[in-house]
């Protein structure tokens, strides 16, 4: 029998991060955004909570739920704003996640403990300026030396940039060879020649941190090398299994407050006499907003429940990604609709929903790649060869074996 149920652990963990929002984010936020700020201290306390490691297992400083549990975080987050969704995205989803499957167990110990434990903040450094989609055509160099290698290049569009103590940076050791030539490797911020800096004028995400990370003859000790050389367009797929879903979650979080915004202001809205909430083009909207909100909590949970089994999930959270951001952007801008002239300014924060839901169909993968992904699958065009000797992922059950 299916059981659609959070479970007690878990509508305890959905309250605590709700009352946080609530308390720590949704009273700044406009400000915040206006002024193009990111409040570490709310990743800080989100730290203390002990939620910044919620799905690494307690051996390694984690609070050992499972995927599900880092959903409902991410959705929980999202509702707040973006921002912090994506702080935690980056950090639990693109980073630690990655270091749990594929790190040795010294890197784990030196590396994920501190992140699990919210001391030190991971970043994942992949985008360049000339390689976003196709990962393959990244341009920065690795060259081993010793027991060491020298990396130059730079990375775009890295979210935690200037705030990050550990970047999970892709270079290629021999660009001839495409994705076999990429390598992974972890970047201590105080490396020489690591330096960061913001990018401006974004669009959305303004209470964000997106910027550049550019590596200048920098020597990575080979113990940082993460696998094995070349394996490091597997190891980026991978992660991005992790990524996708918490982005997937927060994108239910965009919807619901969409929905909810929506929601109040057509019932205190009147025109021609009556709240707009009873004119059926308004309702049409709010109807669309309801139907894809439950349509993405049934995508995301199913995928997470495929992690938390240890399957292969890469076909069910692109999948989950895709949906649960267009449902996410196309919510935002009924909700400025239903909200009129109003929603066009920061008098309500559907206008801030809006942009930042443009950035959900494009990172992590654009809409349109993952509506080849999905159209490939379907037409046995794509049978996840690329990633046929990936490690399993952990699974919660696995603290239990």
């Amino acid at each position: 029998m299916l059981d659609f149920s959070l479970s007690p652990e878990q509508l305890e963990l959905q309250t605590l991060v709700r009352r946080f929002s609530k308390a720590e984010i949704l009273p700044y936020i406009q400000e915040w955004d206006e002024n193009h700020h990111f409040e570490l201290k709310v990743i800080d306390k989100l730290g203390d909570l002990g939620l910044l490691g919620v799905c690494i297992p307690e051996r390694y400083g984690g609070a050992g739920m499972d995927y599900n549990a880092m959903a409902i975080i991410c959705s929980e987050l999202e509702y707040g704003d973006t921002a912090y969704r994506t702080a935690v995205s980056v950090h639990i989803g693109l980073n630690s996640m990655t270091l749990l499957q594929w790190g040795t167990e010294e890197q784990k110990q030196r590396y994920l403990i501190p992140q699990s434990q919210g001391k030190q903040l991971g970043a994942f450094a992949l985008t360049e300026p000339d390689a976003g989609s196709d990962a393959g055509a990244i341009r920065t160099r690795a060259v081993r030396d010793g027991d060491t290698y020298i990396l130059n290049g730079s990375k775009t569009w890295i979210s935690m940039a200037d705030y990050a103590d550990n970047f999970l940076v892709f270079a290629t050791l021999d660009p001839t060879q495409k994705h076999r030539g990429i390598t992974a490797f972890i970047v201590e911020r105080n490396f020489t020649g690591v330096t960061t800096q913001p990018i401006r004028g974004k669009l959305g995400i303004h209470g964000g941190d997106t910027g550049e990370v550019i590596l200048q003859d920098v020597r990575v000790p080979a113990a940082n090398r993460l696998g094995a050389e070349g394996e490091g367009f597997k190891i980026a797929m991978s992660a991005l299994d992790s990524g996708r879903f918490s982005v997937a979650a927060g994108a239910m979080g965009l919807t619901r407050a969409c929905l909810d915004a929506s929601v109040k202001y057509a019932q205190e809205r009147k025109t021609f006499g009556v709240p707009i909430g009873q004119h059926q083009l308004v309702q049409q909207m709010i109807a669309k907003m309801e139907a894809g909100l439950q349509t993405s909590e049934l995508l995301v949970y199913r995928a997470g429940w495929l992690k938390n089994k240890g399957l292969r999930n890469t076909r069910e959270t692109s999948l989950a990604k895709w949906v649960a951001s267009d449902v996410a952007f196309a919510s935002a801008a009924d909700a400025v609709q239903i909200h009129g002239a109003y929603g066009y300014s920061n008098e309500y924060p559907v206008e801030r929903f809006m942009r930042n839901a443009k950035a959900l169909v494009i990172y992590e993968g654009t809409r349109e790649i993952h509506t080849v992904m999905q159209a490939e699958y379907a037409l046995g065009l794509r049978q996840d060869k690329v990633l046929s000797q990936m490690l399993p992922a952990w699974s919660p059950d696995d603290e239990q074996a």
